[in-house]
């Protein structure tokens, strides 16, 4: 049985990665779809992607937003674009390359195939893979993996990764419209609402290879809603159990 995949990519002045990310996508076996998620960036890259929907008109999706919304806010509607289309496996994916996108072979596998409902690329499930990072950028990573580990019990070595696939039924039973943070502190809501609500969650290694192009989204902010955030869901958990959702306008 072939399956409905959507890789949803969320974009901000990506002009020198997007066409390539998108091809590199396209040449994958397994016919994956490619949502670009566009916060009207003035470099032009919604521009470039219109551009190769003309290769590819069935495969190669644009939603363009009317200005920087944050990180979380374009997966929550790509999510929804996903439920709302029936995709049946939906990824998260960076547009720069720090992903190989033939690693998204393997997520689907480990969920397709070994039955997990989300599989998670991470760079420290076996040492620390990362290239090209600047040590002091590694230590901050790996040890706000061990933060939220210790805070939350959350039983995942990379809490932060951005590179992920999801089974629908996850999505379809989080409560995507309670989702509070938008920066690094996102992914790890996602993940740690999945365990909550008892979902099978494995990790696959990956080599995390930083960005040659455009330049990172990462700043302090960004950095500090996921320390105080840590906090902020442990203490919401011993309070409010977790439930599913009944309907996605939850």
């Amino acid at each position: 049985m072939s399956h409905k995949k959507l890789v949803i990519i969320p974009t901000y002045n990506e002009k020198e990665n997007i066409q390539d990310i998108i091809q590199a996508v396209m040449q994958l076996s397994g016919l994956f779809e490619v949502l670009i998620i566009d916060d009207n960036s003035p470099d032009g890259t919604a521009k470039l992607v219109k551009s190769a929907q003309g290769s590819y008109p069935q495969r190669v999706h644009l939603l363009e937003r009317k200005g920087k919304l944050g990180l979380g806010t374009a997966y929550i509607e790509g999510f929804k674009f996903a439920l709302k289309n029936g995709y049946d496996y939906i990824f998260e994916m960076d547009a720069d390359f720090s992903h190989n996108p033939k690693d998204l072979i393997r997520l689907y596998e480990a969920c397709a195939i070994d039955g997990y409902q989300m599989a998670i690329g991470s760079r420290y499930i076996k040492g620390v893979n990362v290239v090209n990072w600047p040590m002091g950028r590694v230590l901050m990573s790996y040890f706000a993996s061990v933060y939220v580990q210790f805070i939350t019990g959350l039983p995942i070595k990379d809490s932060t990764a951005g590179f992920k696939c999801y089974h629908r039924s996850v999505l379809e039973g989080i409560k995507l419209n309670k989702i509070k943070f938008v920066g690094y502190a996102f992914q790890i809501e996602m993940k740690f609402t999945t365990w909550k609500l008892g979902y099978k969650i494995v990790e696959i290694p990956i080599i995390f290879t930083d960005r040659t192009k455009g330049t990172s989204k990462m700043s302090t902010h960004i950095f500090r809603e996921a320390v105080m955030g840590v906090i902020y869901m442990k203490l919401k958990s011993l309070f409010k159990p977790y439930k599913k959702a009944t309907n996605q306008t939850e």
